[in-house]
């Protein structure tokens, strides 16, 4: 059984802080988790495959080749400002907080 320690103890390492309420359910909680892990490890698997992937294991995208679907001056068209064939955004850093 998972103890109010125990969980206190992983609480403090990961920096968390627990009410008494909040500790109790824990207690509670992990201590299905440990006891639900206990049935499992009693189950016979002999002669069963393990499992690394729940997908199939061939890949089903297509071949990574770039492509050219537009040119550069087709693309350009569809934003707001260009400068010297490159696109021009707002700027986002105000230079003044800077210095």
């Amino acid at each position: 059984m998972i103890s109010k320690d125990e969980i206190l103890h992983v609480a403090a390492l990961a920096n968390l802080k627990l009410e008494d309420s909040e500790v109790d359910s824990f207690v509670s909680q992990l201590d299905k988790i440990v006891n639900m892990e206990s049935k499992l490890s009693s189950v016979d698997t002999t002669g069963v495959e393990p499992t690394y992937n729940m997908g199939d294991t061939n890949t089903v995208f297509r071949e990574d080749k770039g492509i050219r679907t537009q040119t550069r001056e087709q693309m350009l068209e569809n934003v707001p400002e260009t400068d010297n064939n490159l696109i021009k955004v707002p700027t986002i850093v105000d230079k003044e907080d800077d210095e």
